[in-house]
């Protein structure tokens, strides 16, 4: 807060300049770094057409212009798991890349037309590497059948660049990631998974050499199992295989030792150095050289990047002003990285290692908002239930034009984020800014079961799912009430898909908030199983309950089950398309709250599905959601 703040008004109430159209502009997505070209100076990314319905394009960046490789129909994305990632590569010139459509892989060059590698069919590509010696694409292929409800194969396949042929290389595990050839071409290593677990619970790294014929030899588990999670398998140049491992409790750095037979620690710290694997592709750590690797790792929930020697172990850290680093390549005598900070949205920086400062080279949002109207998130930890500690980023109320009444305190709203095995950050959100600018507190909560602050951590919802991130947002909300950050008796929770059913619980089963938001939340357990795919298929055994005692942990933990303890005012968004979670799930919980005469509102927007694309929509619903907390708490100027 400013001390030439023009105007007195009540929390909650101030004008912003942040407007709900402002929000529905929203930031350019971006995704999928690579570097490469003849010299390995260029820069390859997705990004998001919002205007073309969401199509992915692939953009370079040569020498001091960018350009657009894939012009429409062309949408680089793959559709493997369900979640893709992984939906192209480079090699030098040439790019091989799948096609959303018709889930076909096409080769092409710069300034050419893409040309056909597969032919399209009922296989998905994702994850691919180049076998230049054999002629051929390596990739994680999942073919799906005619019947929709059984569940597709996975495998790692060989593409014939020439005839287009698919030749499967690995097989009998319900999954795989991460095929990585060896620079002298002489080995593959991938990853594998099996139901019911996830890949951020236990995955195996395997090793095999290459016969004269192209097949594989017998392969050999190098690390991982059930309890251990191996994530980014990278060679060095030097041809010694590298990976991240949890097996300290923390996802450190490894790599196999050059006879093969163990392997070896490089920086054992209490820090993350990988994510889990909802998409392919992701990386996190690349080689400058054999003897230097550039990695970035998440340290209490901030990202930092640093410098590691594998033969001494030292770390060092590398100056830049970004605190989400999301994805790291290393190029010739720089870094690329998609990254982000409190004043800084999402944006394609360059760092080089001769010169000082950054290069932006793309940004997620053109038009920023004045600085000084933005609030400055600040991590904080606090007690929650059972003796345990949780964190979360809390963004104070912050408008340089307004100030509110002495001695007053701020509606607060708390955010359970989704996933739920996922992670919020702390990188500049006009949706966040959009409360804060209008005089409310936000505390974004990365409960128990989030990723970023060790196994430990993230182990808190094996089974727990809809308690234990409950009663972090609880918690959180009180720790703000004490610290004098929040007006006790305006205390707010909101949350999509699996954030509402943290919010549904909420305030169905605690009465500590005072009314909440719910976006096309989950409120029927039972459901999300009948509704899922073959990734996710087994994802509630860990979250809630073994099939055994499924339907009777469902019956007591889902809010739909217990409408009659649910009396605080709500407002209800739902997509009427939502396959995922069906209207009427929503439309039990407003009848319920409408027949007890509780204040509730009900948003249904047609044409939506299990979230919101269309702009006029986002701009709707996040109007009716601020004039809702406005008229229940009287928050006028």
């Amino acid at each position: 807060m400013t001390s030439q703040a023009s105007a007195i008004a009540p929390y909650g109430s101030w004008t912003s300049t942040i407007s709900a159209e402002r929000v529905a502009a929203g930031a350019v997505p971006m995704s999928a770094l690579m570097v490469g070209g003849t010299d390995g100076s260029d820069i390859f990314w997705l990004a998001g057409r919002a205007a073309e319905a969401g199509r992915n394009t692939l953009l370079r960046h040569h020498g001091v212009t960018t350009e657009e490789l894939t012009a429409a129909p062309f949408n680089v994305r793959s559709r493997v798991h369900e979640y893709g990632g992984g939906a192209y590569t480079v090699d030098g010139e040439t790019v091989y890349f799948t096609h959303f459509k018709d889930n076909g892989v096409y080769r092409m060059r710069a300034g050419e037309t893409p040309v056909a590698v597969t032919q399209p069919g009922q296989q998905r590509f994702a994850d691919f590497a180049v076998d230049r010696t054999r002629g051929r694409l390596i990739a994680v292929r999942e073919l799906h059948g005619d019947d929709a409800h059984a569940q597709p194969g996975n495998t790692v396949c060989a593409i014939d660049l020439d005839s287009g042929a698919e030749t499967v290389l690995v097989q009998g595990a319900d999954f795989y990631s991460s095929p990585r050839l060896s620079p002298d071409g002489r080995s593959l290593a991938w990853l594998s998974w099996d139901h019911p677990r996830m890949p951020w619970q236990g995955t195996t790294l395997w090793l095999a050499d290459f016969n004269p014929d192209g097949t594989l030899a017998a392969p050999v588990g190098i690390a991982g199992g059930a309890e251990e999670s191996i994530c980014q398998p990278e060679w060095s140049p030097d041809n010694l295989l590298h990976f991240v491992s949890d097996r300290s409790g923390w996802w450190n750095l490894y790599r196999l030792c050059r006879d093969r037979q163990r392997t070896e620690g490089l920086c054992p710290m209490q820090a993350e150095f990988a994510t889990p694997h909802w998409t392919f592709g992701n990386s996190m750590y690349g080689f400058r050289s054999a003897s230097e690797i550039i990695c970035t790792y998440i340290d209490h929930g901030v990202s930092r990047l640093a410098r590691l020697l594998p033969g001494s172990g030292k770390l060092e850290c590398i100056a830049n002003p970004y605190e989400e680093i999301r994805e790291l390549r290393v190029g010739p005598g720089y870094i690329a990285m998609l990254a982000g900070s409190p004043t800084i949205p999402m944006e394609l920086a360059r760092i080089d290692f001769t010169e000082d400062g950054v290069e932006i080279l793309a940004q997620s949002i053109e038009d920023l908002p004045d600085e000084a109207n933005l609030s400055i998130p600040t991590s904080i930890s606090y007690a929650s239930a059972n003796g345990r500690t949780s964190h979360a980023f809390y963004y104070p109320p912050r408008n340089k034009d307004v100030q509110a009444p002495a001695g007053s305190k701020p509606p607060v709203i708390v955010i359970g984020h989704g996933g739920p095995t996922g992670m919020t950050v702390n990188t500049l959100n006009l949706k966040t800014q959009y409360w804060t600018s209008r005089g409310f507190g936000v505390l974004d909560v990365n409960y128990g079961g989030s990723t970023g602050f060790g196994r430990a951590y993230r182990d808190l919802l094996k089974g727990q799912w809809g308690i234990i991130d409950v009663e972090d947002c609880v918690e959180g909300a009180r720790a703000l009430v004490a610290r004098g950050l929040a007006d006790g008796d305006r205390l707010i929770i909101r949350g999509s898909s699996a954030g509402g059913l943290t919010t549904l619980c909420a305030l169905t089963f605690h009465d500590v908030f005072k009314a909440g938001a719910s976006y096309y939340g989950v409120s029927d357990l039972k459901g999300l199983d009948q509704d899922s795919h073959k990734f996710e298929s087994h994802y509630n055994e860990y979250l809630i309950a073994p099939k055994a005692q499924a339907d009777a942990v469902y019956q007591q933990r889902s809010p739909i089950n217990h409408t009659d303890k649910l009396s605080r005012p709500m407002i209800f968004f739902q997509g009427l398309d939502d396959k995922v979670v069906p209207p009427q799930q929503s439309e039990m919980m407003v009848d319920a709250l409408r027949q007890r005469g509780i204040p509730v509102e009900y948003v249904a927007l047609e044409g939506e599905g299990h979230g919101f694309r269309k702009a006029e929509n986002i701009i709707r619903t996040l109007e009716a959601e601020l004039h809702f907390y406005q008229n229940i708490f009287g928050l006028k100027a």
